[in-house]
């Protein structure tokens, strides 16, 4: 593991997990686990001075699976959760800003478990899906990266929500999805009764909606997690499940501004951009963009 730079105010930790995808096609694994090195080579590192946290590396993928067989790569993606939940640990002992580099969304759960293990956290959802497929509204689970925010706020099997005891990593009452815009997502998200705001309703009053949620007495911080299809595909098509409706490169800084100046800002996560969709790279170069922005 490499030493933090004890003057950085970032470290850049990569999670290269694509263990939560289906294969894009048959006998093709999904190219986000590619996205760590992408946005290190368009300068991500430098433009934040962020210091160099290494890897966590993941385990095998397996593309077979079929309904009935439980989680895809199920066992690998918890003890992976565990790993990862360490590292992230050990950089905010440090008293540095964990910035985690996916990966897909089932990254998720090594973070929330790290928070999780150090107190009440609450979690900012920047994403165009809720993640939020599970037994109670599916009629089967197969991918945790569709399923992300059921797990860590306790929906799923026990060996991936329940690691140490600690079912839910995040509650519900804590949890604010934004960007959301798929119909379906919509719809669970609405049942769940999660706080949540559509891409379309994302403006002025948005931070004051994420601040009654996330900084609260009762809460020691939040994550952020975001999905890189939060922002439109005209902007960035180069994700897993592209969905018309997202946000400009401007407003996604903004919003990620926004989060990162409210009290309580724990960490960060970047998921599910696949520079295997990124040929020449603009689309990596564009997220830095939008990172640098944001956390300068």
């Amino acid at each position: 593991m490499t030493t933090i730079t004890p003057d950085a105010r970032f470290a850049i930790l990569d999670a290269p997990s694509n263990l939560g995808l289906r294969p894009p096609a048959p006998d093709v694994v999904p190219g986000c686990y590619k996205a760590p090195w992408a946005l290190r080579d368009a300068g991500l590192r430098e433009r934040i001075g962020a210091s160099d946290a290494g890897a966590v590396v993941p385990p095998r993928y397996v593309s077979t699976w079929q309904p009935g067989d439980g989680v895809r790569n199920g066992p690998a993606i918890a003890a992976y959760a565990r790993k990862l939940a360490d590292r992230v640990a050990a950089i905010r002992a440090s008293g540095t800003f964990p910035i985690v580099l996916g990966g897909d969304c089932s990254i998720l759960l090594g973070p929330a478990l790290a928070l999780r293990e150090a107190g009440r956290y609450g979690l900012a959802y920047l994403d165009a899906h809720t993640d939020f497929r599970h037994l109670g509204n599916s009629p089967h689970v197969g991918s945790a990266g569709g399923e992300a925010l059921a797990l860590v706020t306790g929906r799923g099997d026990d060996y991936l929500v329940d690691i140490g005891g600690l079912r839910p990593y995040v509650a519900d009452e804590d949890v604010i999805v934004l960007g959301v815009r798929d119909d379906e997502d919509l719809r669970d998200v609405k049942e769940s009764g999660l706080a949540h705001v559509p891409a379309p309703g994302i403006g002025p009053g948005t931070l004051d909606v994420a601040r009654e949620i996330l900084v609260r007495d009762d809460l020691d911080g939040f994550w952020i997690h975001i999905d890189a299809d939060v922002l439109d595909p005209a902007v960035l098509p180069a994700v897993d499940s592209p969905t018309p409706g997202g946000l400009d490169a401007d407003g996604l800084a903004g919003l990620l501004r926004g989060l990162l100046r409210l009290p309580g800002a724990a960490g960060l996560e970047i998921t599910i951009f696949d520079p295997d969709l990124d040929e020449d790279g603009t689309q990596a170069a564009l997220l830095v963009d939008v990172l640098a922005s944001a956390l300068r």
